[in-house]
């Protein structure tokens, strides 16, 4: 007889101002993830919430439900709601969440978990837009603007809008494995995983008429991990002198060639790690790297871990 499989319960809270592309989002990708999630909303009050559009959103929950949460979401809210320090019946309602429940912030949200002290210490994110802005008010913070999300521990920040996609995905990834990740992604019609950070998104000049993209050399490369990939073999496929296409590789994705192909050559072995019983130094042969200690090492500067630990955690969920 099977086990009673445990159902997550994420609770997701909505503050005045909130977004409600952002405040929909961990119903949306917990709930593709084939009951694994329960997803629940609350307002610190229970009543309804002014939303930055022109309508209000009515909630479910009082701020009550916090303290059964497994995982707690806050979504962001509309610059002029971001809070400097928390109003009191904030404050109250996030004191409710448990000292061992995951915590995340959907963008501007990260104000909002720095100002109640979680972020104290920790490495965070939120939008480009306001990175100043965070660092003036909270210095305590190491804050790093070009990545896309930031898991440090039991607290998940994340940059703007769409980066909640990316990091409810990653904790689907971190929970159940890449194969389930991937399958709520493309039920939601969305990347499993995208390339870069925040960089590419930051407002840059317009680039001159017909300047030619990186992307199809991107999508060569991901064909080819198993080779020895250089940056001349990447500048030659895309036609480009070895500065330009640097330079413009940078701008598109946020990285480097370089730092871009480990990444990817990381999130490969993660895949066939979890999904194939080939031995680590087969793995580094199939993802480009050349030894089973370069995968080990490149393995644990992304996620902390070794192969061997990673596999046993994901077999173990399967």
């Amino acid at each position: 007889m099977h086990a009673k499989r445990r159902v997550e319960r994420v609770v997701v809270l909505a503050l005045e101002g909130v977004y409600p592309f952002e405040l929909g989002i961990p119903s949306r990708i917990f709930g593709a993830a084939d009951g694994h999630y329960e997803v629940l909303t609350c307002s610190v009050d229970g009543l309804p919430v002014r939303s930055n559009a022109d309508f209000t959103i009515g909630v479910e929950h009082g701020p009550e439900i916090l303290a059964t949460a497994d995982t707690v979401v806050v979504a962001s809210m509309a610059q002029p709601h971001i809070p400097v320090e928390l109003p009191t019946e904030v404050a109250a309602a996030l004191a409710l969440i448990r000292p061992d429940a995951r915590v995340v912030s959907i963008c501007t949200a990260a104000f909002v978990l720095a100002a109640a002290g979680l972020l104290e210490g920790r490495r965070a994110t939120t939008h480009w837009q306001v990175t100043d802005a965070f660092r003036r008010l909270h210095p305590d913070v190491d804050l790093d603007p070009d990545v896309l999300f930031v898991h440090d521990g039991r607290i998940l920040t994340s940059a703007g809008a769409a980066s909640g996609v990316d990091v409810c995905l990653h904790i689907v990834r971190t929970d159940h494995g890449s194969e389930l990740a991937n399958a709520v992604a493309r039920r939601c019609v969305v990347p499993p995983f995208r390339d870069g950070g925040q960089a590419q998104y930051i407002e840059q000049p317009v680039p001159q008429s017909g300047a030619a993209s990186t992307a199809a050399t991107r999508a060569w490369a991901l064909e080819r991990l198993d080779e020895p990939l250089a940056l001349t073999d990447l500048a030659a496929h895309a036609r480009m002198s070895l500065r330009t296409f640097a330079r413009r590789f940078h701008d598109e994705v946020g990285l480097s060639p370089g730092r871009w192909l480990i990444q990817q050559r990381v999130a490969r072995a993660r895949h066939l790690l979890e999904s194939s019983d080939l031995s680590v130094d087969q793995i580094a042969g199939e993802v480009g790297f050349a030894t089973g200690a370069s995968l080990r090492q490149h393995l644990h500067a992304a996620i902390g871990v070794s192969p061997q630990t990673y596999r046993r955690t994901f077999q173990a969920a399967r």
